[in-house]
C-alpha cells in the first residue's frame, strides 16, 4: 500500500516503474501478436458473413452469422488500438450517433431472430444493421459521411 501511494503522489519514480511494470509485463502484447490477434478475428468475421451468405434461405441462421461476423470484425481493431482507444473512438462525438445506430441495429436483429422468430423482420433489421455498419465505417473517413449525404440528395432530390 505504501508503495502505492507513493507511486501516485509522485514521490519515488524508481518505484513507479517496478510497482507497474509487473502488471504491465503480464498484459502486454507485442506488435506482431497484435497483428496476428488483428487478422485472425478479422479473418473469422469475414468466414462467419461469408457462411452467412450461404444460408441465405434461413434468415435466422443468416442474421446470427452475419451479426456475429460484423461483431467479429469491428472488435478486430481492439487488438491494434487496444479496448479502451476503440470504446472511446467509437463514443467519440463525431460518430456516437453512428455507433449507437450500429449497435440498436445489432441488438434488433438479434432480437428478431432469436426471440420473436420472424424471417421478413430479421431481414429488414440486417439491412438497417448493413446500412448503419457503412454508415459507422464512413465516421473514420474525413468529409466522407457529407459526400455521401451530398451525393443522396442530388440523385433523389425531386425538384429539377
Amino acid at each position: 500500500m505504501w508503495r502505492l501511494s507513493e507511486s501516485i503522489l509522485g514521490e519515488n519514480e524508481e518505484q513507479q516503474d517496478n510497482l507497474f511494470g509487473d502488471q504491465e509485463a503480464l498484459c502486454s502484447v507485442s506488435p506482431l501478436q497484435r497483428v496476428y490477434g488483428f487478422a485472425a478475428c478479422l479473418l473469422a468475421g469475414f468466414i462467419c458473413m461469408f457462411l452467412s451468405m450461404i444460408v441465405f434461405i434461413k434468415p435466422i441462421k443468416f442474421a446470427l452469422l452475419f451479426t456475429f461476423g460484423n461483431m467479429l470484425a469491428i472488435g478486430s481493431t481492439t487488438f491494434l488500438i487496444g479496448p479502451m482507444q476503440q470504446l472511446s473512438m467509437m463514443m467519440d462525438p463525431v460518430r456516437a450517433y453512428a455507433t449507437s445506430m450500429y449497435v440498436g441495429c445489432v441488438v434488433l436483429a438479434l432480437i428478431c431472430a432469436l426471440w420473436i422468430h420472424s424471417k421478413i423482420l430479421t431481414l429488414l433489421a440486417i439491412i438497417c444493421e448493413i446500412c448503419a455498419l457503412v454508415w459507422y465505417s464512413l465516421s473514420y473517413i474525413p468529409f466522407a459521411r457529407r459526400m455521401v449525404s451530398n451525393v443522396a440528395i442530388r440523385l433523389f432530390d425531386t425538384e429539377i
